[in-house]
């Protein structure tokens, strides 16, 4: 029988309050009453998992990095075998999931590094390696659509992955001046645009309106 170590119920809320907590206010507005309010739990039970707010964000920085790493490895857009599709697919989902509040789907490492990366190392350096294990897992395909379609290329598939989480990254800002996710779904669409030119794909034919309207009203007069 195969026993699984899960962590305590009470750390484990901790840890998924921290996740929206931080998202919702900023790590230097977020208190650790607002974090145990949002965990349902005490003081004293924050203190025996965690010495520090600091120590509580780093081991939420490590929650963030394996839920999210979970989440996206189990995510449909795998299964096609060609690799652009499978990369297009990936900015399916990620549009996707841009659903409830500015919290709920932007993200914690972003919202985390900008405000620690010169005061905390230690965060800022957990944060660069949560960013870096996924763009390594998004390289992968993008190294199979290079080996694929653009072979030559002078350009490293990392630099792709990285642009690809930049955009990502820089949208969620945006969002949050905006208010409205509105902004990620048109960046997502133009990295649609960039990863079809980058591999040579044909860009999908859309009708225009008037033609649309134009072909129904043959079909129902015909």
């Amino acid at each position: 029988m195969l026993i699984v170590n899960a962590p305590p119920v009470s750390r484990l809320n901790l840890l998924n309050a921290a996740l929206h907590t931080i998202r919702s206010k900023g790590y230097s507005a977020t208190t650790v009453d607002d974090i145990c309010q949002e965990a349902g739990v005490t003081k004293g039970s924050f203190f025996h998992h965690f010495k520090t707010k600091d120590d509580l964000a780093l081991a939420a920085v490590q929650h963030w990095e394996q839920m999210t790493g979970d989440f996206f490895a189990s995510a449909p857009y795998h299964q096609p075998q060609d690799p652009v599709d499978r990369l297009l697919g990936y900015l399916d989902f990620r549009a996707a999931i841009l659903t409830g509040d500015l919290p709920d789907y932007t993200c914690l490492l972003g919202t985390l590094v900008q405000e620690t990366y010169a005061t905390h190392p230690h965060l800022r350096a957990a944060c660069n390696h949560a960013f870096a294990s996924h763009i390594e897992a998004l390289t992968r395909d993008v190294q199979a659509a290079k080996d694929l379609y653009a072979p030559e290329a002078p350009w490293s598939v990392e630099s792709v992955g990285t642009f690809i989480q930049a955009v990502l990254q820089g949208s969620f800002i945006f969002a949050k001046a905006k208010q409205n996710p509105a902004v990620i779904r048109d960046n997502i669409d133009h990295l649609r645009r960039y990863l079809r030119d980058l591999f040579q794909q044909p860009f999908p034919v859309i009708p225009k309106e008037e033609e649309v309207h134009d072909n129904q009203q043959s079909y129902f007069t015909d």
